[in-house]
């Protein structure tokens, strides 16, 4: 069976190299960035940080900080218009996963034509987007180096998945020093998303060699880091250490696929507006109760990987001990019991798993659900 391996052609990691990041930029010739961030980053300073080292090797930008936490159509659209108005040569977004989305789907549109809800689904592009730098601020979507972009439909209240390797940016840049400001929920929700992505990506039926390697390593660098992130944030070591994971666990994810996990969380988001990363480690370890009825060993490994001692243990024995310790990391950086304290509702449950199983036909989890499974799921982490 053949596999395909996506990647960005060139990834920068490690503090300082944002620096190097710029210089690229100038060496391909560019002369005028669309900026897609979001309002936070711009009030910060961050914004103004890239744009200063950007004017200094003669390359001019404009700024679209309108990205929501849950990037939508109506953004796309109109981070377009921005650099259309503007005659922009290529996309820079500044963020995490949202703006890393938005503008996916800006850069997109802008080369193929159409409408953003055009593409939804896998390959549906005919070309490249337009050429996209990737600068990141978070340890956790991996979403700078991923085919992968998630666009909220307001008035359907779903999130579009799309998966098409036209959106692979062309550079990602992973600079810890551009982490260090954020503050501890957002380092245990993206903390969180990267552990998903790796196990997701480990259990997956598309799971290779290559994948199994980065998916393990990644929840071993998350193990031992997230937790001094979370309570340390301006530990660069630690910051660093979960740049690579997150990295990581995107390299697995972006040639292994996901699971229900996502499938289930895209719809929490949808419809309740709900940060992504929380959603996922509410989730994770329900999921990954039911995937134990199928491959017990792979947990069995996960649980090894983060720092179980399963020398003895039955492969079902090692599952439960993988999920208890997705549970305590939970636990230990902040994110909520259940749903219902996010503000999942009960009477919900129906149409959620409907979308998730629509949503999963692009996923690779290693037992297929019905309707009524997906919906104990649900009603399980409520």
């Amino acid at each position: 069976m053949s596999s395909a391996f996506f990647i960005p052609a060139v990834n920068l990691m490690g503090a300082g190299c944002l620096t190097q990041a710029v210089d690229t930029i100038q060496a391909h010739g560019f002369k005028k960035a669309l900026i897609v961030t979001d309002k936070v980053l711009n009030q910060i300073g961050v914004v103004k940080q890239v744009a200063d080292l950007l004017i200094a090797r003669d390359v001019e930008s404009v700024v679209f900080d309108g990205t929501q936490p849950n990037p939508t159509i109506g953004n796309v659209e109109a981070g377009l218009k921005l650099l259309k108005d503007n005659e922009c040569d290529f996309v820079i977004s500044l963020g995490g996963g949202s703006p890393h989305d938005c503008a996916k789907g800006i850069a997109l549109v802008a080369s193929n034509g159409g409408k953003i809800g055009d593409y939804e689904g896998v390959d549906q592009s005919a070309k490249p987007q337009m050429s996209l730098v990737a600068i990141n601020t978070t340890a956790g979507t991996a979403s700078e180096m991923t085919r992968f972009c998630i666009i909220t439909d307001e008035e359907r209240h779903i999130k579009m998945a799309i998966v098409d390797k036209n959106t692979t940016p062309l550079l990602s840049v992973n600079d810890p020093e551009l982490m260090l400001a954020k503050p501890a929920s957002l380092t245990a929700a993206t903390g969180m998303d990267a552990l998903t992505h790796a196990i997701e990506a480990y259990v997956s039926t598309a799971a290779t060699p290559i994948t199994d390697a980065v998916a393990i390593k990644a929840i071993e660098l998350i193990q031992a880091h997230l937790r001094t992130a979370v309570n340390e944030g301006q530990n660069i070591e630690a910051r660093e250490q979960m740049a690579y994971a997150q990295f990581m666990a995107g390299m697995a994810f972006n040639n292994a696929s996901l699971g229900y996990v996502h499938a289930m969380a895209h719809q929490l988001g949808g419809f309740y507006d709900l940060p992504h990363g929380v959603c996922n480690a509410v989730l994770l370890p329900h999921v990954q109760r039911y995937n134990a009825k199928v491959c017990p060993e792979r947990l069995s490994d996960v649980a090894k990987a983060m720092g179980v001692n399963v020398e003895g243990m039955t492969a079902e024995q090692g599952a439960n001990a993988a999920l208890e310790a997705i549970q305590v990391l939970s636990k230990d950086v902040g994110i909520p019991a259940g749903l219902t304290e996010l503000g999942a509702k009960a009477e919900d449950i129906s149409i959620l798993a409907d979308n998730a199983l629509k949503d999963a036909c692009g996923f690779t989890n290693p037992k297929q659900a019905t309707h009524e499974e997906i919906s104990a799921i649900f009603t399980a982490a409520l």
